[in-house]
């Protein structure tokens, strides 16, 4: 993006309450990853402050803030554990830490520059819904220790293996103020969507524990100020096992990368813009590579405050530069405050993070999707929380491929069995559409799918909707579809939606048996497309058409969007 464009001040408006309003909504989040970390809540708020700034001024994606994740919080709670045990404190971990967050960004730069960033649009929705809803287990059950008033172990098998020491010595003033941070966060919204109930919790449950006096942790001393550098601390780097920085930096920059696409994806769709992903990998490396040298905590794109972002007017890169500068004026004024906030509230507004992140579209349908799908999508959420992240996807992006391949096979061998009489036709191109007239070809985009819809096609499926013209209808050819994974299914349903968005009625002709199959298990037939407007052939799809009588199935743009809303 060119200079101009970088100081563009023409949405200033809608970007200062957008960027404000987004670092009002990441002050607890930070808070509360700095904490999970081990290495302290201002960790938190230096890594937010650095990519809030950084990763918005270099970064591809207009609207993405940036910031600590509840997935890079993981995997840095895990590489902070491991050089803490290896070298017995934190301040002894530190330079290593450090050049492992450094080295993190360094490889995310690397990756923006040889363009790997455009194919994360390959990623199979089963291995993303499995991640993520490991991701969100692995949080909550990290917050069961803090959740009763206790320090918690670091892996998940030790905190399923001491749990029972710790039942018998429950804090209930630590549980009280965990159990009505999670309330808060539920019910506040009820009251007003102005103020984050996030925030509205952690400011109100702090006061209370203040004044009551509780007998619960709390965060403790936060520097005041603006944060020092540490490159000091690389001078206590250890050199001795290259491996142990090298193998976390590459996973640390492998998971920031697939997570901030993924929100530059959501905030495409909300937008209707074209993020650079490459770019975005570019200024999410800088970022990354300042916060570690701030001493904070490595992060990625954050899809809820890119949402709330959007959602408050944010337009352009100046939106996550005020995120991150509001930040900033907090630690500066409010560091003193900060340190009397309790960990049981942290906790709570983690549970609310980790719940927010499970997959439960994808848990919902796992009957009904392709068995493949279900399997890959077990694999890695268990994998995820019991092994390791960047394995789990690894195991998955393999399995989903060599399951898919075999299923390929599969239908090759029964169309070679039966014999192909669809050729000529083929020849042809849809000779069948030649005689349509200019008046009906002017309401009508006509759609044609010559192979199976899975996971490395679901981006043309957005290129689709983004591109299509002015038209009234558009008819979706799938004779030529023998299957349909979970992940296309799920991109049929966003194209769906997007076309109601716009009102526009969507015909589908010659379906086979499989892809109607799964259309039909999770839903999209007959909630998004009727039945009726399921076609056994073109001809009598055009004949309907050349009445008139389907264009009185289209409703009005309100209604779609309500029915979306109210799903």
């Amino acid at each position: 993006m060119n200079e101009k464009k970088r100081i563009d001040t023409t949405h200033l408006r809608g970007d200062f309450f957008g960027g404000l309003t987004a670092g009002v909504v990441a002050l607890p989040l930070a808070l509360a990853f700095g904490v999970q970390s081990g290495m302290g809540a201002i960790a938190g708020i230096y890594g937010a402050i650095a990519l809030g700034i950084f990763a918005a001024w270099f970064g591809g994606t207009n609207t993405q803030i940036s910031g600590p994740t509840g997935p890079m919080t993981v995997v840095s709670a895990v590489v902070i554990a491991t050089e803490i045990e290896l070298h017995g404190s934190l301040d002894a971990a530190l330079g290593t830490i450090i050049a492992i967050f450094l080295l993190a960004g360094f490889l995310q730069i690397i990756l923006g520059v040889v363009k790997v960033g455009q194919y994360i649009r390959y990623m199979p929705y089963p291995v993303v819904s499995g991640f993520m809803s490991g991701i969100g287990v692995i949080i909550i059950v990290l917050q069961i220790f803090p959740f009763l008033g206790h320090a918690s172990p670091r892996k998940i098998p030790d905190i399923f293996a001491e749990l029972p020491n710790v039942l018998p010595l429950v804090n209930w003033e630590s549980v009280g103020l965990a159990m009505a941070t999670i309330l808060t966060i539920y019910l506040f919204p009820l009251v007003t969507k102005l103020i984050p109930s996030a925030l509205v919790a952690l400011l109100a449950l702090t006061a209370i524990s203040t004044f009551m006096g509780l007998d619960v942790e709390i965060i403790g001393n936060i520097p005041e100020g603006l944060p020092a550098l540490h490159f000091d601390a690389l001078d206590h780097i250890d050199f001795s096992a290259p491996m142990l920085i090298i193998i976390p930096a590459l996973t640390l920059a492998a998971l920031g990368t697939i997570d901030s696409l993924l929100t530059s994806i959501v905030a495409d769709n909300m937008t209707k813009t074209q993020h650079n992903s490459n770019k975005e990998l570019v200024g999410q490396g800088i970022g990354n590579m300042v916060a570690a040298v701030l001493g904070g905590i490595p992060g990625a794109g954050a899809t809820m405050r890119t949402v709330v972002n959007i959602n408050s007017g944010g337009k352009t890169r100046l939106s996550g530069v005020i995120h991150g500068v509001a930040l900033l004026l907090v630690l500066i004024g409010a560091g003193a405050y900060a340190s009397l906030i309790p960990l049981p509230v942290l906790a709570g507004i983690l549970i609310t993070v980790g719940i927010g992140i499970i997959d439960y579209k994808g848990l919902k349908h796992i009957l009904h999707v392709p068995k493949s799908d279900a399997i890959v999508m077990l694999v890695v959420l268990i994998m995820t929380v019991f092994v390791d992240l960047l394995q789990a996807v690894a195991v998955g992006m393999v399995f989903a491929s060599v399951l898919f391949m075999k299923k390929m096979s599969d239908i090759s061998e029964v169309k070679s069995s039966v014999g192909s009489v669809d050729d000529f036709a083929h020849e042809v191109a849809w000779i069948d559409e030649t005689a349509l007239s200019d008046d009906l070809l002017h309401k009508v985009y006509i759609k044609h799918f010559d192979g199976p819809i899975f996971f490395g096609f679901t981006s043309r499926f957005q290129q689709m909707t983004q591109a299509l013209p002015e038209v009234e209808v558009v008819i979706m050819r799938m004779k030529k579809v023998p299957y349909i994974d979970q992940s296309g299914m799920y991109a049929i349903e966003d194209a769906l939606m997007a076309l109601r968005g716009k009102n526009i009625l969507v015909l589908m002709t010659e379906i086979q048996e499989q892809p109607k199959d799964m259309l039909k298990r999770i839903g999209i037939v007959p909630n998004w497309i009727s039945e009726q407007h399921l076609y056994s052939d073109f001809s009598s799809c055009i004949e309907d058409l050349k009445s008139g009588e389907v264009f009185t199935d289209v409703q009005g743009k309100d209604d779609y969007l309500w029915d979306y809303i109210a799903r």
